[in-house]
């Protein structure tokens, strides 16, 4: 793994993302979380932690690897690298918490919000800014946002594209803790370990358990995310959002 660091704090898996300046999520990053969640899975643990290196959580997908791509079919593609990533990682043995300083945004909250709990600083930054740029969430954000801050806070977060703080994001149910930036490490650790100090079995029969009150919609709703995802990158407004993203400028759509 070149981008990931895994450690092991007794019975607790450290996940730290290793991208800087932004951690943003390449396809090469989802693949080493991935290997990440595979070693795990072989050594055994009762809790992860994931959290970013530097300045931030995650910034978001890398829009710059958006450009390579061509076809609406590896749009749709990209997005079903990212929803399978983030569907095992909410559908793993043991749970997932995100210690979230910085920013999560785009890619970076939708990958947050995989998770089974969030821990974040009361200055961080959470959002889903893709249309900002012309495009929507495609890994899933549309489909997760709604469970944690009902359907009127998720159309806002998401027409608007602007991110919320931290403070807010407890306040709203979207983080389980809101906590200062020099408390975060020592407040998720401590939380990972009161975790693992309880039966493996029971934590596992939990973690099968909880998912059953998701409606039967979720899936549903994933495929139409892929697809919808692949067909507005293939408009105008999308190479024009991404390219204005890239020249650090407002983009200038025409809604075609």
């Amino acid at each position: 793994m070149d981008y990931l660091q895994l450690e092991w704090k007794e019975q607790v898996a450290l996940i730290t993302i290793q991208s800087p300046p932004a951690n943003a999520l390449a396809s090469y990053i989802l693949k080493d979380l991935a290997k990440a969640l595979d070693e795990i899975e072989k050594k055994g643990a009762k809790a992860v932690v994931l959290k970013g290196e530097g300045r931030f959580f995650s910034a978001g997908a890398d829009i710059k690897e958006f450009t390579s791509l061509q076809k609406q079919s590896e749009y749709s593609n990209l997005a079903k690298q990212g929803q399978d990533i983030f569907n095992r990682i909410e559908t793993f043995h043991v749970p997932v918490i995100a210690a979230i300083h910085g920013a999560a945004l785009g890619g970076g909250l939708e990958l947050a919000m995989s998770c089974h709990l969030r821990i974040v600083t009361e200055k961080a930054k959470l959002g889903l800014p893709e249309l900002n740029l012309g495009i929507i969430p495609g890994f899933a954000g549309t489909q997760r946002l709604p469970r944690y801050v009902g359907q009127a806070k998720a159309y806002e977060m998401i027409l608007t594209g602007e991110p919320i703080s931290g403070s807010e994001a407890a306040a709203v149910g979207l983080a389980n803790h809101a906590v200062a930036e020099e408390q975060l490490e020592d407040f998720t650790m401590s939380l990972a370990h009161k975790i693992s100090e309880k039966s493996g079995p029971s934590i596992h029969a939990v973690m099968g358990l909880v998912p059953y009150s998701y409606t039967s919609n979720f899936e549903s709703g994933l495929k139409a995310e892929q697809e919808a995802f692949g067909q507005v990158f293939g408009n105008e407004d999308a190479k024009e959002g991404v390219q204005a993203f890239i020249d650090k400028r407002k983009p200038q759509f025409n809604d075609q």
